[in-house]
């Protein structure tokens, strides 16, 4: 993902001035509202669904490639955007959850690697990129992404996201033998965790954001599979492909609302540079610069 968005930044794309400039630049990201969240359930439960159905259909060698192919392009459209378009956004994190599925799939069915070590291995990748991101940024905050570096950071984030979330999903339904509905609600509960910890305790936004972020892709993509797997595997035998339809609807539904009413835009006009950064407390935020 990293190497994608760098081809991406480097190759035919010409920002305008404000691009160029991030202090005149607005944030790439929605406003974290629960439009935001209602959203991202939606796409995580189509990501599962669709990857399992195009696998199913078309078969790896000919789906792989074709997710990841939409992938390029819908980032390719984002990154030419100089502010974030509720349509280009969340397109890019449909085809992220799509292809981040396949990602975490590959790791257990093509290479036959246990879904712990799966599970694992992408949370290592994430706490990486994090490191790295607050190493060369001095933020981990959302409310940031107005530079292009930042927006590489956090796409690349959110892939490796979505991937560890259907790792974990799938590692608590099979293995574990919790099952697909089991799974979802204990993942929904423990999704409240990060919220009470920000609301009760204190807890730090950038740190309860992620926390959450994460957990609604195991959330959307285990209630999916409990409707969408065979009965012998727990689940009402729905079928992929149909969910896939269901919640493309929706989706187009409820983003075309946000489009209309932009309520998911800040409304004050201001800069993204402008708003409280929300950083961790560890050190000063350097001067971005792109």
């Amino acid at each position: 993902m990293p190497a994608l968005v760098e081809h991406l930044d480097h190759h035919d794309l010409h920002p305008d001035p404000a691009q160029r400039d991030p202090r005149r630049a607005l944030a790439k990201v929605p406003e974290l509202t629960i439009y935001f969240w209602i959203a991202k359930v939606l796409t995580t439960g189509m990501g599962e669904t669709t990857s399992d159905f195009l696998n199913q259909w078309l078969g790896p060698a000919i789906a792989v490639p074709i997710m990841l192919l939409a992938l390029w392009g819908a980032l390719r459209i984002q990154f030419r955007r100089d502010r974030y378009d509720a349509w280009t956004y969340w397109l890019v994190v449909v085809m992220v959850a799509v292809f981040g599925t396949t990602a975490a799939d590959a790791l257990h069915v093509v290479l036959g690697i246990p879904y712990a070590y799966s599970t694992s291995f992408y949370l290592v990748a994430l706490v990486v990129i994090f490191v790295r991101w607050y190493r060369s940024e001095g933020t981990l905050s959302v409310h940031s992404i107005y530079t292009r570096r930042r927006e590489r950071f956090y796409w690349a984030t959110v892939l490796i996201t979505f991937a560890l979330g259907t790792a974990a999903g799938d590692l608590t339904a099979v293995p574990l033998h919790l099952g697909y509905l089991a799974s979802a609600l204990m993942f929904s509960g423990i999704f409240l965790l990060p919220a009470l910890g920000y609301w009760l305790v204190g807890l730090h936004e950038v740190a309860a954001f992620w926390l959450a972020y994460i957990i609604t892709r195991p959330v959307g993509a285990s209630f999916a599979d409990w409707i969408a797997v065979p009965r012998n595997k727990g689940g009402l035998a729905v079928g992929p492909g149909t969910i896939s339809g269901v919640l493309a609807v929706l989706i187009v539904a409820f983003v075309g609302y946000l489009a209309v009413t932009r309520k998911d835009v800040r409304t004050d006009h201001r800069p993204a540079h402008e708003h409280e950064d929300h950083r961790l407390p560890m050190r000063p935020m350097p001067e971005p610069v792109d």
